[in-house]
């Protein structure tokens, strides 16, 4: 996630109140407590993020809230939910090349979360994208409301854009909005077939490494699918329900 470029703040509002409305369509949040954020300055200490506890399938792009890490501290009893405060700041702080960043607790990714052993197996094309590519967080220690809390899931995430967090969920970090939402729809579908795949009782028929790791490359160099596929979902949402963008 390199080449950072300033997006425009309009553009930005409407692009992520289009996503939550999209995700809420989809059943991929959980009640009124998952969280998005994405970037507005280069260095990702000011970041766009949605108000406390507001219904992602009524979030509009005026709703968004503007944060700046620099600034006055947030009231977290009315502005931001301290979770989403507590992970979404300290990833813009700590990773300003993460310029937007999803956490979700998606009901197949969330399941695959909860096994022993939660890595996404290359059983299919949408798995494979995955292959070596998801950090493990295996610590879940209960909400995650401090800033620590923050910073250990920074650090988990290290070099890659995708963390499987034990317990709890998933989070994914992307250059754009599109790429963040067709990653996260991606992985849901992913984690759906293996759920699936697991509940057979039958062996599972897992790629090779190397068509694994073939089939992950190839969908790295497929952006512009990603953006396609999210151009394509807020065109219907344009033609459905338009009052994201207000």
């Amino acid at each position: 996630m390199s080449n950072v470029s300033l997006p425009d703040e309009t553009q930005l509002r409407i692009d992520m109140a289009a996503l939550f409305r999209i995700v809420a369509r989809q059943g991929l949040h959980e009640a009124v407590a998952n969280h998005f954020s994405a970037a507005v300055s280069a260095d990702g200490r000011r970041f766009l993020m949605n108000p406390k506890w507001r219904h992602f399938s009524r979030i509009r792009a005026s709703d968004l809230v503007l944060f700046d890490l620099d600034g006055e501290a947030p009231d977290l009893d009315k502005v931001v939910d301290p979770t989403a405060w507590a992970i979404h700041g300290q990833m813009h702080r700590l990773m300003p090349q993460a310029r937007v960043v999803l956490h979700l607790h998606p009901p197949y990714a969330t399941t695959v979360a909860t096994l022993k052993n939660p890595t996404v197996l290359p059983i299919d094309q949408n798995t494979a994208r995955y292959f070596n590519r998801i950090a493990i967080d295996s610590g879940f220690s209960g909400m995650a409301n401090s800033e620590a809390e923050g910073e250990r899931l920074a650090a988990l995430l290290g070099d890659k854009t995708r963390l499987m967090m034990g317990n709890h969920g998933v989070m994914v970090a992307a250059q754009t909005v599109g790429e963040a939402f067709d990653d996260m729809y991606t992985l849901e579908r992913g984690c759906r077939t293996l759920v699936q795949a697991y509940a057979t009782g039958q062996p599972l028929n897992v790629l090779p490494d190397d068509v694994a790791e073939a089939t992950a490359r190839d969908w790295e160099s497929i952006r512009d699918f990603s953006m396609a596929h999210f151009e394509e979902m807020k065109a219907i949402l344009d033609r459905e329900d338009p009052s994201y963008a207000d």
